[in-house]
């Protein structure tokens, strides 16, 4: 098993800025992949960024710039610190991680239960 424990969310004025955490815990063998989507009402989820094991890190078009996605392996946690937000940010923000268990090497992907980041204007 291997849950994520989120914080971070709340609630920031336009121009603002948050910073999410995200660690796992459990039966990790390995990540080979950690990152955050994020969900605004009536919308489809959508990747924001990850980063690999490797340390290379990908944003959504959206973020680029503004975002910026880092990682502590040794501590199996990801941050994503938010940098001049803007209303079109607020949704529900979830991490994921993908990787392989000890025991058996089974790969898993896992969810967090998600932060909410709302941006006032």
């Amino acid at each position: 098993q291997v849950q994520l424990v989120e914080s971070g969310g709340g609630l920031v004025q336009a121009g603002g800025s948050l910073r999410l955490s995200c660690q796992a815990s459990g039966s990790i063998f390995a990540i080979n992949e950690m990152g955050w989507y994020r969900q605004a009402p009536g919308k489809q989820r959508e990747s924001v960024a990850f980063i690999t094991s490797g340390g290379s890190p990908n944003y959504g078009d959206s973020v680029k710039g503004r975002f910026t996605i880092s990682g502590d392996n040794a501590k199996n946690t990801v941050f994503l610190q938010m940098n001049s937000l803007k209303p079109e940010d607020t949704a529900v923000y979830y991490c994921n991680a993908k990787g392989i268990t000890t025991g058996q090497g089974n790969r898993f992907e896992v969810w967090g239960q998600g932060t909410l980041v709302t941006v006032s204007s």
